[in-house]
């Protein structure tokens, strides 16, 4: 047994050695990023990078390493992984991942000449806090994540509204800040005056966790009309009944529905039109980024959705990339809305189905939210 262990150790040993001479991904200056991986006995490997149209070939040398160059690269951060003759991986070269239940990937950062939102900077600095709990209304363990802005006191008497922010389909309750950076894109904005000083709820977003169960023969995740439902009404309850309430409890929060907000991505962009439009009794603030999960049955999903709406809605704002597959599905949303006299701004831009577009999206939400001043809503 010490003879096997000592050859394992000695062969991973050699591995990781053979692993430190490749440099993956290498940046240059002018943007272009190199990518290397090496298997000897693999006959094709590509790249596949969030946000590009088409993968990366790589071509092997005599060494069966792979490699492959793009072209200059905006400043930004990419999820990408590689693929081997039909199998997925990470890259073994960069220890930087995304956290994902179901699909993790590396993290590459191409850095500008200027700090973006997302990248951390020498400015005061909020604080993450992570909360554990055992929720009555799933029947689960889980968690939530809540960030406090620069100077927050639980002592002192200032309080603070809420932005309860919501992640995807297969993400985890970590995904807006070790993904989406929320803490340090609100610090940027608040430092530059840009967002109103807030308290953000990030929690676990699965009101039936078995929707992570997916089977794509039956037609995808939400193909299940029943798991569906009890999804968006589990979370929904469990939100509203259990978060928020442990929220007001240990935070000094304005317990106010014109001082709660609820914007989501994807699934989570579901759930914050789900949960905010069905209960304006608790927000007064909704958007969505790139909203899925929803069906055609608008009518079904917003029973009780009339023009009494635009008295209590602060904003209602959809935002959705013009490449991204959903875009279809969030317009048509648009247009129903607009049917029943519902004042909604829709923001289009350039993107796919990334957080590249996300993280976007909330620099643009962020500084909408709480203001009395808040620009009036259209239906464009």
């Amino acid at each position: 047994m010490r003879a096997f262990l000592f050859c394992f150790i000695a062969s991973m040993t050699q591995l990781q050695a053979q692993q430190t001479h490749i440099q993956s991904p290498e940046i240059a200056s002018d943007g272009r990023v190199t990518f290397r991986f090496r298997d000897v006995n693999a006959q094709k490997v590509i790249v596949n990078i969030a946000g590009a149209p088409q993968p990366l070939t790589m071509e092997k040398d005599s060494s069966g390493i792979w490699s492959a160059t793009t072209g200059p690269m905006p400043p930004d951060l990419y999820s990408y992984t590689f693929n081997a003759d039909g199998v997925t991986l990470l890259d073994p070269s960069n220890s930087a991942i995304v956290p994902n239940l179901l699909n993790p990937s590396s993290v590459l950062h191409v850095r500008g000449r200027t700090p973006e939102p997302w990248e951390q900077q020498d400015i005061p600095h909020g604080e993450v806090h992570h909360h554990f709990y055992k929720s009555a209304i799933v029947g689960d363990n889980r968690d939530f994540y809540a960030y406090t802005p620069p100077g927050y006191d639980a002592r002192s008497k200032t309080r603070y509204p809420v932005l309860y922010l919501l992640h995807g389909y297969s993400d985890d309750a970590s995904a807006w800040t070790a993904v989406g950076k929320a803490n340090w894109i609100l610090d940027s904005l608040i430092a530059s005056g840009q967002a109103h000083p807030m308290i953000i709820v990030m929690p676990l977003g699965y009101g039936a966790p078995a929707i992570l169960q997916r089977n794509p023969a039956a037609g995808g995740a939400f193909s299940n009309p029943e798991l569906r439902a009890k999804n968006f009404d589990n979370f929904r309850a469990a939100l509203i009944d259990e978060i928020v309430p442990m929220v007001e409890k240990q935070y000094r929060v304005i317990a106010k529905r014109e001082s709660r907000a609820i914007a989501g991505l994807s699934m989570g962009g579901a759930e914050s039109l789900l949960t905010g439009l069905n209960r304006l009794d608790k927000f007064a603030w909704v958007a969505s980024f790139s909203a899925g999960g929803l069906s055609d049955d608008f009518a079904g999903d917003f029973p009780q959705l009339n023009t009494s709406a635009n008295q209590k809605l602060k904003l209602l704002w959809i935002a959705c990339g013009t490449e991204d597959r959903l875009i279809t599905l969030n317009r048509n949303l648009v247009q129903w809305l607009k049917t029943k006299d519902i004042r909604v701004t829709l923001i289009e831009t350039p993107g796919m189905h990334t957080w590249m577009v996300w993280r976007r999206d909330l620099i643009s939400l962020a500084p909408l939210l709480f203001r009395s001043n808040a620009p009036a809503q259209s239906a464009q």
